[in-house]
């Protein structure tokens, strides 16, 4: 009989993983799940499946579907708010600007997933409403910057509300576009949404009037 030394059956033991790796597997798991088939669509079953675990250890960690949610969630609005709050550290004007508009089309580029929950969340759990509010913050920045730039100028101030909705709108509108297509490369994007609305910012008219055309004005 040939000798066994010790048992060894040359495979090392899998190491266990602590709660806090499982945590965060199971956040990944389910991240990946609710984007590809929404909160509706996602089961208890499926994430455990997929993480190799019983259904007992995922509603040990986030007590059902409702705080599993709510967690991946809340992860990726932290995620994208640290990025925007970054980007927002500049001291000239228009680099905050052009930095604002990179970093969401970074977070769209590398976090995909986490994204697409935040945009289409379902209204029970209110993940569209949090990505609602992280934009009414980002309004606010824009809004101050705007406010005192347009001090400076002899402009109304009273009108920055409405231009910081029209900015932030633009380049949340066309970041989602480009999720879809990919191209040109996000720095393209970043710098004509920049080009686009910054320099119409440097040619605004004081008080601009809707041209009717000269069939009124023979």
């Amino acid at each position: 009989m040939p000798n066994q030394q010790h048992g060894d059956t040359g495979a090392a033991p899998r190491a266990r993983m602590t709660g806090a790796q499982r945590r965060a597997q199971l956040i990944e798991v389910a991240r990946g799940l609710f984007a590809e088939r929404g909160f509706e669509g996602t089961s208890i079953e499926e994430v455990a499946q997929r993480a190799s675990v019983s259904k007992p250890v995922v509603y040990e960690h986030f007590g059902g579907k409702e705080g599993l949610y709510a967690v991946v969630v809340d992860r990726e609005m932290e995620t994208l708010l640290e990025m925007i709050t970054a980007s927002l550290t500049q001291n000239r004007s228009r680099i905050r600007v052009e930095k604002v508009a990179l970093a969401l089309l970074t977070y769209m580029e590398e976090r995909t997933d986490g994204f697409r929950i935040l945009v289409h969340g379902s209204p029970s759990t209110g993940a569209d409403a949090k990505y609602s509010s992280l934009l009414n913050d980002a309004i606010g920045q824009v809004e101050h910057l705007l406010a005192g730039d347009f001090e400076r100028r002899g402009f109304d101030a009273s009108l920055a509300p409405l231009y910081a909705q029209a900015l932030v709108g633009a380049v949340s509108v066309t970041a989602q576009w480009w999720l879809d297509v990919r191209e040109p490369a996000k720095e393209v994007v970043a710098a004509h949404l920049v080009n686009l609305c910054w320099n119409g910012l440097s040619g605004l008219d004081q008080d601009p009037t809707i041209d009717h055309g000269d069939a009124e004005h023979p």
